[in-house]
């Protein structure tokens, strides 16, 4: 990975040192606190980089007895009870957005896309335009889906006219963490248990896409 530090530098810690005035909204949906979790680790990477931030949930749609029969989805539930639910206002608020979802066959989880499709009144009135977005997902297979779930979300985002803030391979974290350049994705284990070792790849997507922002906001003014 040395030439690919010499090529891009070690970005994170460029970004780690700016100070800023963006506001991030990471929005998520979880069953089993996978999801939430990078949610947190993105929280995380966007305040060390200054930014304002929120951690929001979308609407759980699935009846109570579903979540009841599901351990793991009742502890999620549980355990984020109070995190708040994502309002259309909050997406007027935020200079930039990161999504974080698990796949359904290679697509958004529906919760996910009821929420979106909410959306078309601040879309009609341009207020999403120029929104500086990523996308995070998850799957139980190496190959389940990730790369499509991701780009099912950025294919609304291109509607918005809002801006993509991929990771590419801006930084070599993004190998460590599978190699995906559309977004961090991760595999999950029966156990529940992430396989790959994602923290810093999300760290430094927050870190990313706070920056773009902030150039954005820069050249609005």
């Amino acid at each position: 990975m040395g030439f690919l530090s010499k090529l891009f530098g070690n970005s994170s810690d460029k970004e780690t040192e700016k100070m800023t005035n963006v506001k991030l909204a990471v929005i998520y949906y979880s069953m089993g606190g996978t999801n939430y979790q990078l949610a947190k680790w993105a929280e995380e990477g966007a305040r060390e980089a200054g930014a304002e931030v929120k951690v929001l949930k979308v609407p759980e749609l699935a009846p109570k007895s579903a979540i009841e029969g599901n351990p793991a989805w009742k502890a999620t539930v549980e355990k984020t009870k109070d995190v708040p639910e994502v309002k259309l206002e909050d997406l007027e608020w935020a200079d930039a957005i990161i999504f974080s979802v698990p796949t359904r066959f290679g697509n958004m989880p529906s919760q996910m896309k009821q929420f979106l499709d909410t959306t078309g009144g601040l879309w009609f009135n341009g207020k999403l335009v120029n929104k500086v977005v990523s996308a995070m997902a998850s799957a139980q297979n190496p190959h389940g889906g990730q790369e499509a779930t991701i780009l099912s979300l950025y294919t609304t985002m291109y509607h918005w006219g809002a801006i993509v803030a991929a990771p590419g391979y801006t930084d070599p974290v993004t190998f460590g963490a599978g190699g995906n350049p559309y977004g961090t994705s991760v595999t999950v284990g029966q156990d529940g248990k992430m396989i790959e070792d994602v923290q810093a790849a999300v760290k430094h997507q927050a870190k990313r896409t706070v920056t773009v922002a902030e150039w954005v906001k820069k050249a609005n003014q």
